[in-house]
């Protein structure tokens, strides 16, 4: 709950963040300039907001803390200073998780932040069960209103969704067999012999270990060893010729032999369906 908010652009900005954290209670105290609010007020909260209007229009108002939370089983009170009440302390993430767990209990918390300008009187905080502070830097410990309410919507929603992330990367080409990679590095060493960069020869070996180390930690897939050898002809050979009649036949890579039939029929044409 926002107590005694003073700009219409916080509050939506607080809906915002509370839309994308799956938060749908937002409770207003005492709004410096009453609500639901007009004209350009309105309209600014509601621009802020982003799309999560329909917290704004169901947002409960009340005159005092003591009337907000009094359907609360718990209350958290948001503040930056230490204010010898003697009340427990939490960060966000472990007040969060506290919060999750005893929601699925079916217990009512709720967290309070204070006007912008000022924070939460000493009065409020008063009223509250614990304190709910951020680990910031010190030189500059103020939040913006929106910011703060984010950083406790997402250690909420992480503590009740387990923080998984919700997509995975696409494994687009299965990981390269050494057999392809190994003949790539052939292929590439013998290209760079031709060119003269092992020199000198007393540096060879370490010159050679270090590329296929560096090679072999990027842990290539099948399509990224194609790509590869297809830049280093082109490179070495020049632009492709456009006639099939004259097309130059590229040296394959070798594969598995559980690979089917067709499964590289050259680098260049790889290459060539993959920019379509």
């Amino acid at each position: 709950m926002l107590v005694r908010p003073q700009l219409a652009v916080n509050i939506g900005m607080c809906a915002r963040a509370m839309a994308n954290f799956g938060l749908s209670d937002l409770r207003l105290v005492s709004p410096r300039e009453g609500w639901p609010r007009t004209g350009a007020r309105r309209k600014g909260a509601y621009a802020a907001a982003a799309g999560a209007v329909h917290l704004l229009e169901n947002a409960r108002v009340f005159e005092s803390v003591a009337e907000a939370i009094a359907d609360l089983n718990f209350v958290w009170a948001t503040t930056a200073r230490e204010r010898g009440q003697h009340k427990r302390i939490e960060a966000p993430a472990s007040a969060m998780a506290e919060t999750a767990a005893a929601m699925d209990f079916g217990e009512k918390h709720g967290i309070i932040f204070g006007p912008e300008r000022t924070g939460l009187d000493n009065d409020d905080i008063a009223l509250a069960s614990a304190i709910l502070t951020f680990p910031v830097n010190p030189a500059y410990g103020s939040l913006n209103l929106a910011q703060a309410v984010l950083l406790c919507g997402y250690e909420f929603f992480k503590a009740r969704q387990g923080g998984a992330v919700p997509f995975e990367r696409l494994e687009r080409s299965p990981p390269a067999q050494r057999e392809m990679t190994l003949s790539f590095f052939d292929f590439l060493e013998g290209k760079l012999d031709a060119a003269g960069f092992f020199r000198p020869e007393s540096k060879r070996p370490i010159m050679q270990r270090n590329m296929r180390n560096m090679l072999h930690r990027m842990n290539l897939s099948q399509q990224d060893v194609r790509t590869l050898w297809g830049a280093i002809v082109r490179l070495v050979e020049g632009p492709r010729v456009k006639s099939p009649q004259t097309r130059k036949r590229i040296k394959q890579p070798k594969v598995a032999e559980s690979e089917p039939a067709g499964f590289i029929d050259s680098i260049a044409e790889e290459n060539e369906r993959d920019r379509r």
